[in-house]
């Protein structure tokens, strides 16, 4: 049998890591475990209990201006950690564009926080191409969202409440058009 180098090996698992798939940790986990791939939790709503407060954020809007996450203190946000070359995001953007036409507002608001190292360049052609009207273009080309919220990889969306506390996330792409998922959005808004 032959055996593959160390080397080819390294650069594999950092070539997919690089790729947006997980960590090596995840990676070694879902060799001895592979039905955690299609877990039925993966890309569900997932409460944290209790909410802890979201640590601080820095980025940038589609024109440049830096901007936290204390620009949304008293909203409800919903943030998604996205990136153009994020297949399974590509895939929820849409629906995350219509869940911002239907609740968004004055309590509510889709935060799309794109992480291409790119920045505008690559994203406003983006948004542009999928008639993406609805979600205001916010950058994170250093990716420092990730490592600060512990993203394991992407898509991941956070539900921070008008405290600015992290009520719960979701892993892997969502039903943003589904209705349990938007049953939980409005609890959030509901709640004062």
């Amino acid at each position: 049998m032959n055996r593959v180098p160390r080397r080819a090996v390294v650069a594999g698992v950092a070539l997919v890591a690089a790729l947006g798939v997980g960590t090596y940790a995840d990676l070694l986990e879902r060799r001895r475990t592979p039905a955690l791939a299609t877990a039925p939790e993966i890309g569900r709503w997932r409460p944290t209990a209790p909410p802890r407060p979201l640590p601080a954020l820095a980025f940038t809007d589609g024109d440049g201006r830096p901007l936290t996450a204390a620009a949304w203190h008293g909203r409800v946000v919903l943030l998604n950690l996205w990136a153009t070359w994020c297949v399974p995001c590509v895939e929820e953007m849409p629906a995350l564009d219509r869940l911002q036409a239907r609740l968004g507002g004055p309590d509510f608001e889709v935060v799309a926080l794109a992480l291409d190292r790119q920045g505008i360049a690559v994203v406003k052609p983006f948004v542009e191409r999928l008639k993406l009207a609805r979600l205001a273009l916010y950058l994170d080309p250093g990716g420092a969202a990730t490592r600060t919220l512990g993203a394991r990889g992407l898509p991941t969306s956070l539900l921070i409440d008008r405290k600015g506390s992290e009520l719960g996330r979701v892993e892997g792409a969502a039903d943003w058009d589904g209705a349990a998922l938007e049953r939980v959005l409005r609890a959030a808004i509901a709640r004062v």
